[in-house]
């Protein structure tokens, strides 16, 4: 710690000086013997008893001052101000009594004895010791102070009383001597902490330098005009497996480097390699870099540029973690994470290098695979599960790699296989039913036993008339068409499926267009009450008459719709129509509005309602929304948070489509639903087949406990309706009996209108009765 004291010294400073006031002894005890001798001697030539008593004085003082400097340097050196403080007062008061008792012989001899040899013997001691002052001195101002007053001012006093002009004169020569001397001292001792102060500075700095130097994570030598290490640093050495840095001094590159080569780390011609591009870097003074990878499986990079003073920098340092990480990443980039295989990126730039090389004029093959069904297995058991699978059909495909067969996981359940080289269709034909029989199968996945089943898109192509990109869209349109024939089997593609691709993306367009400038429409289907076989309610449907192609069925575009993320603006369309027309109806009459499970993925679905109904002005009891389960199946607690919400609006809900999914039974009691819709399916051969009329009254009397309604839809023939009205009595019934769907003023018309099948289904009531 650099504090200061009154002295204005830093402790680091101070303690050395004071330390310098003891380490002379030997020629302070020379000078004490000579003083004490010269004193003596005077005494002896005029037999003065003062001199004798002066010369046992210094005997006495110079003993205790020997013993006071045997004392200090036989202890350890001070470490505080305080301790050192100590040592320069005893230094002080043991200096003080000699000055004085040499100050005392001064004056006796110029004043008091009037003794020539006394006279110039007292002169000579006060010159000879004066000139030590500052030399041995200069660590203790005070120190300086005294000595110089205690020998010079008994001189001058005694050359002032001797009274003439000359002596008189003499005396007052003392002060500039006195002011000499102290200067003198003060040089010194300035000249002296400014050398000290120095030196620990560049101390300082060699520590700090070195503990950089060997804290360093790279290797680093200096090499010399001679190109000869001249500094290295410790991990150098450590790198070099030498046990110190002064181990490198005075070796050439060319040695280090052989010491790698002598070891069998380092093969020659890398040794020549390296010492070449180093040697190169140094003279044209530009950094230059060299990754060496070693015969253990390490990389060094080493680097070299020109320093200063002639000197160049050469460092080196270990990067096998960072050429593992960087190899990792590359990795990582390049394939995919769960199954090892080339990803989409990489296999696109390992097939499209392919296909740059070799014979234009082959012929080459692209399969995409496609899992069936996947999303129901991550659905219903986890997605930890389905990786499982994945990684299942991963190992199966990738015994099929090899050369000229690159196999990638495309992305979630979808893998290519890319052949470089077919000879015809039928090789093409034989290697894809190869692949599918190697396919087929359980694979266990935690537990769970689960059967591969796969669809697959191939496509065979000559190289120079086509591109990889292309025939991914081939191959794709393949895997579809594959899928619409049934899933579990693959296709090769045809230029059919590409004019039915490009007729879809047209009609796609078409759709959005029709979709944005209204150009869809509504009709109504009727949904009759069986008490009194009037319209009570009706069923919005949408309708898209294309200008070219005509009618398009729902079937076709309510997909296309799905797909391309259009069908909530058709459900909105649809639903502020069926509001607005409704609201122009008989009070008796309501209307419903199928929502898709895309809906009901937003909470705007509450908002749509609202604002329709509050734009039409139609009473929120007379308007139903349909569910389906497959809305449901996607977010239950979401989808009933919805559904509570527009119930509250006072919105009626039915269940569409019921029993056809897997779960409809929980739902008539978790749900708040008003009305249930029994799907067409059940009633198909009801007039035929007794459990299917059993199935229809066991839901129609499951259903009316719990405070629903029940519509069967799909009623066709008399036959049915018959059955219908007298064995199962559901509330309602809806389907082609009654005639096709109508315009909102058809609806309008008809709602007063009792069908003819009334007055029948009574009669055979009553003969039931009887």
């Amino acid at each position: 710690m650099n504090l200061r004291r009154k002295n204005e010294i830093p402790v680091d400073v101070y303690i050395p000086f004071v330390e310098t006031l003891f380490r002379d002894g030997v020629t302070l005890s020379i000078g004490i013997v000579a003083q004490s001798f010269l004193i003596a001697l005077v005494w002896w030539k005029n037999g003065d008893p003062l001199y004798l008593l002066v010369a046992i004085v210094m005997v006495l003082v110079g003993i205790f001052r020997m013993r006071n400097f045997r004392k200090y340097n036989s202890l350890p050196p001070p470490t505080t101000w305080e301790e050192a403080h100590k040592r320069e007062n005893d230094y002080i008061l043991y200096g003080s009594l000699h000055g004085l008792t040499l100050g005392a012989f001064c004056l006796l001899g110029i004043y008091f004895a009037r003794d020539n040899f006394a006279e110039i013997a007292s002169v000579c001691l006060t010159l000879a010791t004066a000139t030590s002052i500052a030399g041995r001195n200069y660590g203790s101002p005070r120190m300086v102070t005294i000595l110089t007053l205690a020998l010079t001012w008994p001189i001058s006093l005694g050359f002032l009383l001797r009274g003439d002009i000359y002596h008189i004169l003499l005396g007052l020569l003392s002060a500039p001597f006195l002011f000499a001397i102290r200067k003198f001292a003060d040089t010194v001792r300035d000249v002296l902490f400014a050398a000290v102060s120095e030196e620990k500075k560049a101390n300082r700095i060699a520590q700090r330098f070195n503990r950089a130097l060997n804290t360093m994570s790279h290797g680093l030598v200096m090499l010399g005009p001679d190109g000869r290490v001249a500094v290295a640093n410790a991990e150098a050495a450590h790198l070099m497996s030498l046990k110190s840095p002064d181990a490198l001094l005075g070796r050439s590159i060319h040695g280090l480097l052989m010491r790698g080569v002598a070891g069998g780390m380092l093969a020659p011609k890398d040794c020549r390699y390296i010492e070449a591009q180093l040697t190169r870097a140094l003279r044209e003074g530009r950094d230059r870099k060299v990754l060496v990878s070693l015969a253990n499986g390490q990389h060094y990079e080493f680097s070299a540029r020109e320093g200063s003073q002639e000197l160049g920098v050469v460092t080196f340092e270990d990067v096998t973690a960072r050429v593992e990480a960087e190899d990792k990443i590359r990795f990582m980039a390049r394939y995919d994470n769960l199954t090892g295989l080339p990803n989409r990126a990489y296999f696109h730039e390992l097939v499209v290098e392919a296909m740059a090389s070799g014979d234009p004029d082959r012929l080459c093959g692209l399969v995409v695979l496609d899992l069936d069904d996947f999303k129901s297995v991550n659905d219903t058991l986890g997605h930890p599960v389905g990786d499982g699978l994945i990684y299942a059909v991963a190992e199966r495909l990738a015994a099929v790699a090899g050369p000229g067969i690159t196999v990638s996981r495309f992305g979630g359940d979808e893998f290519m296989i890319f052949f470089e080289r077919i000879e015809d269709e039928s090789h093409l034909t034989g290697q894809v039913d190869e692949i599918f029989v190697d396919l087929q199968g359980e694979v266990d996945v935690a537990g769970h036993g689960l059967r591969i089943q796969a669809s697959g898109g191939a496509v065979l192509s000559r190289v120079k008339d086509t591109d990889f990109d292309a025939m991914i869209v081939k191959a794709d349109l393949a895997l579809y068409k594959a899928k619409e024939l049934g899933k579990n089997g693959w296709r090769l593609f045809e230029a059919s499926m590409d004019a039915a691709f490009r007729s879809r993306q047209l009609m796609k367009a078409d759709l959005r267009s029709a979709v944005e400038n209204n150009e869809l429409r509504v009709v109504y289907q009727p949904i009759v009450a069986m008490s009194t076989m009037r319209i009570a309610s009706c069923e919005a449907l949408c309708r898209w008459d294309h200008p070219d192609l005509g009618p398009i069925s729902p079937s076709i575009f309510i997909p296309l719709a799905e797909e391309m993320g259009i069908i909530s603006d058709i459900s909105t369309f649809v639903l502020h129509a069926a509001c607005t027309e409704c609201a122009k109806w008989p009070a008796q009459t309501s209307v419903s509005v199928n929502l898709s499970a895309k809906d009901f993925r937003n909470r705007d679905v509450i908002q749509k309602v609202r604002e329709a109904l509050a734009g039409s002005g139609l009473p929120a009891g007379r308007l139903e929304i349909e569910v389906t389960e497959t809305a449901l199946l996607d977010d239950k607690s979401l989808t009933r948070q919805y559904i509570e919400e527009l119930k509250r609006l006072g919105v009626r809900i039915a269940l569409d489509d019921f029993g056809t999914g897997y779960s409809s039974l929980s739902y008539l009691h978790k749900l708040p639903l008003d009305k249930i819709k029994i799907d067409r399916s059940f009633l198909i051969d009801v007039t035929q087949n007794s459990r299917s009329l059993e199935l229809l009254k066991g839901i129609v009397n499951l259903s009316r406990p719990l405070g629903l309604s029940v519509t069967v839809e799909g009623v066709e023939t008399f036959e049915q309706l018959k059955i219908l009205a007298l064995q199962v009595k559901p509330d309602l019934v809806q389907g082609f009996l009654f005639g096709s769907a109508l315009s909102a003023s058809g609806i309008e018309t008809m709602s007063s209108t009792v069908w003819p099948f009334a007055k029948d289904i009574k009669t055979a009531r009553k003969a039931t009765r009887r």
